[in-house]
């Protein structure tokens, strides 16, 4: 078992001041999970509203045969997880490729050290014979890293991480991806797609808060880790999802007019009363635009797998 580590927040105090100097104040979503952050999205995940979740464990706990026999690896390979978290879902599919006596090497990606040390954890309890290799960090720093491998490999991006990039950065991903994935390989990516816009709402603003907890987070990590002095109740949380393009976006709310000084930069920024921070974008999507997705960027539909509602998909592609 080996574990690399890199840096995740070089570009934390450049990226919090870009965005809250903008027009239209933002952080990215990417800054939702430090340690806190992923225990508060554990939570979600487990929330009866939160559909995605069980959606997709139930995808690769009921389809993980038929999708082990479209991988049609003839050797030892990768799979490489970007975004691992807990990897409970991910397990089921684990577990059916060791009953089947496959040969491979799991690589989970994590930006949170303490999401990787509970993964192996879990893991190896649950599956003690399997082969782990962990890299902590942002994915996007990892690729070519991951490029220098020489075993083919199945990449995951599950969880509809993908409905968190605006429609270019999408495209930037995948094609990131593409350049680095060599032919032959395989990407197995989660998509929500668009249904009940109640059920969407209902995901996304839950009743008992914990979504407007994990938004809240962010204010509280920089008060941590750059020394603000944001006073969380001062802000409050609004969702919003949008049935005609198929977005959720969610933002924090300056409940007065006030300023935030932040010690590590050394900057004070001001907020307008009812003043935005964008937190969060969630795209669900149509099977159309998947398959767009796909082709646009240089990948082959090979199929999708779906949840028995349809809310979801795992869609299987090759270079």
């Amino acid at each position: 078992m080996e574990t690399t580590t890199t840096s995740a927040t070089s570009t934390f105090e450049q990226d919090i001041d870009e965005g809250l100097s903008a027009p239209l104040k933002n952080i990215s979503s990417k800054y939702f999970y430090d340690d806190l952050g992923s225990v508060i999205f554990q939570d979600i995940m487990k929330m009866p509203e939160y559909y995605p979740t069980p959606c997709e464990f139930e995808i690769l706990s009921l389809q993980g045969e038929s999708i082990i026999e479209k991988l049609n690896f003839d050797e030892p390979f990768n799979i490489i997880e970007f975004g691992a978290g807990d990897g409970i879902k991910t397990r089921q599919l684990l577990k059916k490729l060791i009953e089947n006596q496959v040969d491979f090497t799991y690589v989970p990606i994590d930006i949170s050290q303490k999401a990787i040390d509970e993964l192996e954890a879990n893991m190896l309890g649950y599956l003690p014979g399997l082969k782990i290799r962990s890299l902590v960090g942002n994915y996007f720093s990892m690729i070519e890293e991951l490029s220098e491998m020489e075993q083919p490999g199945l990449f995951l991006f599950l969880g509809s991480n993908i409905g968190n990039y605006q429609e270019q950065e999408a495209n930037d991903l995948l094609e990131q991806f593409n350049n680095y994935m060599k032919s032959g390989d395989k990407i197995l990516t989660g998509f929500d797609l668009q249904k009940n816009p109640a059920t969407i709402r209902n995901a996304y603003d839950d009743s008992q808060g914990i979504t407007k907890a994990f938004n809240m987070n962010l204010l509280q990590r920089m008060n941590r880790e750059l020394g603000a002095n944001f006073k969380k109740e001062f802000f409050d949380f609004y969702s919003h999802y949008n049935p005609v393009n198929g977005e959720v976006r969610s933002y924090l709310v300056s409940l007065k007019q006030q300023e935030v000084y932040i010690s590590k930069i050394d900057k004070s920024y001001s907020f307008r009363q009812n003043e935005l921070i964008w937190t969060e974008l969630s795209k669900k999507y149509t099977i159309a635009e998947i398959e767009s997705l796909a082709s646009n960027n240089g990948f082959e539909l090979i199929e999708h797998f779906l949840d028995c509602k349809h809310y979801f998909t795992d869609s299987l592609w090759t270079k």
